[in-house]
């Protein structure tokens, strides 16, 4: 007998009840598995890497059979769900509660269903290899068109060849305005970018936008030397422009989600640009340059990744970097962008403790992880993203100098072995690549051993200097005691400060090595007086320290718990770096170092 031809789950999605954020879904699931068997919504999702409970969102959870007679269901964990004997078709419905408009959550309400797949619907495991459908209904009625990457099939109904695109593909349900232009690809291949927007803002803005988008996508294009062959060959910004939504971007392999709380995108057009040039990044790296740790993605639980330094930090790196080459960022803008990178491996505490890669492993916790309690990332976490930039802005200006190379070279070698033939990597295949480019391999083992695995830093200084760059001190000569976290005007139960409430509290740890936690100082304690004057906020002591001298003895009165103390600060420099042009700084620019320069931040579009 001919084995019966596999047909798709099929999601119908409504919005009967958008003005308060309620979606209704109904997942008709033909050829249901034999016996009983589990339905469940996701703990993570795409592009994130800490958990996110989207089964707390859901309700009215009902399943029935193809001819409506209800099937037994019930919840065995908080987003699993156990269906009972059924027949064939099984129909579960249920209701979608979507109030958070950004890349992980998804958003609700009558100008637009703003839809990240993990956390709207719900799946069956062990049927990932299903081909999908969707219908999404009352476009009429609310006035919306969809955008995504997902297929569209005719009318209302769009599919994806499986579970994994699925998740991977946000939907923007909306009347946005679109923008599209073709790019003819090293290939041949014309591949259609499509920038699509939600906001207050008018057609022109938005085609003037697309312009600017399409400079920066080049720009992006030149560092790999083309573009990824994109599904169905169609790449979609789906774009969200408001105030009160939750700034994020999030990558999808040929899409990306992009939130930006701002009034509207005329005006803004710079700032806002810098999340696409991210984003867009990511459509090689991460997206098809895949770290191994990360494949496939399991969305029932935290994906932790050694990697990140490299799939997010250079990407970070390059978002910044293609900005100035682009030209919406001069060079005085972007030293402060470098200075930022600098800091963040030669000033914080964590970075001196922990390599790289534990700091990318730390993902699980800090990427939008959500929780109430506090930690002590002040001094045990640095982001994997300006950890990695730093790392890259290094290796870029390394390879200029010592190999007449760029990390370009570098990025387009790691596309060849690993991203375009979909080869997920490890952090040795990283290192190969470098030896193969460089045609060193001693140099790529002695770069990684000391600055991936190994707590070494480079010397920002002397390569900056190369470009005519001068590292040095922000705030040379000034008395520092230290940053100081404090509690704002109401904690998190939401409780205001008792009225006339007298004193500093310290919110969260400081951070090691600083004066202030070098004299005792933590989270918990109330600043009361400094050098015998009464403190009421953060300004009142920072404007003390400013009047002395690096050495001096800061006398500081506090009060915690176990009653009333006295500590002495001793005040230090500040060590925080800046970056400035040799130009600014009233020195010569050189021939070689203006050459350097140009070579490095220049566009690459030819």
């Amino acid at each position: 007998m001919a084995q019966q031809p596999v047909r798709p789950i099929f999601y119908s999605v409504s919005f009967p009840n958008a003005a308060h954020h309620e979606a209704e879904i109904v997942m008709f699931v033909p050829q249901a598995p034999d016996g009983n068997f589990k339905v469940r919504m996701s703990r993570s999702s795409a592009g994130r890497y800490a958990t996110h409970e989207f089964g707390k969102n859901i309700y009215n959870v009902t399943a029935t059979d193809g001819r409506g007679k209800p099937v037994a269901i019930k919840q065995i964990e908080g987003d699993v769900y156990e269906v009972g004997p059924h027949s064939e078709t099984v129909k579960i419905s249920y209701t979608l509660f979507a109030n958070l408009t950004d890349g992980t959550y998804a958003g609700i309400d009558p100008s637009h269903a703003h839809l990240n797949m993990p956390a709207t619907f719900m799946w069956i495991p062990g049927l990932e290899k299903r081909p999908i459908q969707f219908e999404f209904n009352d476009l009429d009625k609310y006035g919306w068109r969809v955008a995504s990457q997902l297929k569209h099939e005719s009318g209302k109904i769009y599919s994806a060849p499986d579970m994994q695109y699925m998740m991977d593909s946000p939907t923007e349900l909306s009347d946005y305005k679109i923008s599209s232009w073709n790019v003819v690809n090293t290939n041949g291949k014309t591949e259609k970018i499509n920038l699509t927007v939600h906001s207050d803002d008018s057609q022109a803005v938005i085609d003037n936008f697309s312009r600017m988008v399409q400079k920066m996508a080049l720009e992006e294009k030149s560092v790999f030397g083309e573009l990824p062959a994109y599904d169905y060959g169609e790449y979609t910004f789906l774009d969200d422009v408001y105030p009160t939504v939750s700034g994020d971007g999030m990558e999808h392999r040929n899409s990306t989600c992009i939130v930006q709380p701002a009034t509207k995108v005329e005006g803004n057009e710079v700032a806002l640009l810098g999340t696409f040039s991210h984003e867009y990044f990511h459509s090689w790296n991460v997206k098809r340059i895949r770290p191994k740790s990360l494949e496939p993605f399991n969305f029932e639980h935290a994906n932790m990744s050694s990697e990140l330094w490299f799939a997010e930090g250079f990407t970070q790196y390059y978002g910044e970097l293609l900005l100035v080459r682009s030209g919406f960022q001069n060079i005085d803008d972007y030293t402060g962008t470098i200075a930022g990178l600098v800091n963040s491996v030669l000033n914080k505490p964590a970075s001196k403790n922990y390599s790289a890669p534990q700091m990318s492993r730390y993902s699980v916790f800090a990427d939008a992880g959500v929780s109430i309690d506090p930690n002590n990332n002040n001094n045990v976490f640095t982001s994997y993203y300006v950890y990695g930039g730093a790392i890259a802005l290094a290796l870029d200006l390394r390879l200029r100098s010592d190999f007449n190379l760029t990390l370009d070279d570098y990025m387009r070698t790691v596309w060849l072995n690993r991203g375009k033939v979909m080869k997920p990597y490890t952090i040795p295949d990283l290192q190969a690549d470098l030896g193969q480019v460089t045609k060193n391999p001693k140099f790529a083992a002695d770069f990684f051993s000391k600055f991936i695995y190994g707590l070494d830093k480079n010397d920002y200084e002397s390569l900056l200097a190369k470009a005519g760059l001068i590292l040095q001190k922000g705030a040379a000569g000034k008395a520092w005691a230290g940053p100081l976290s404090v509690a704002q005007t109401r904690g998190r139960s939401g409780v205001a400060r008792t009225a006339g409430a007298v004193g500093l509290p310290i919110q969260t740890s400081t951070v090691q090595g600083t004066p202030i936690y070098k004299a005792g100082l933590d989270a918990g304690d109330i600043i009361l007086k400094a050098d015998g004057k009464d403190i009421t906020d953060a300004k009142s002591f920072t404007d003390i320290v400013a009047t002395k001298n690096i050495g001096d003895k800061l006398v500081v009165n506090y009060k915690n718990r176990t009653g009333d103390h006295e500590t002495t600060v001793v005040l230090e420099e500040n060590p925080a770096l800046e970056v400035i042009t040799n130009e600014k700084a009233g020195k010569t620019l050189t021939t070689e170092q203006q050459i350097f320069r140009n070579n490095w931040l220049s566009s690459k579009v030819k």
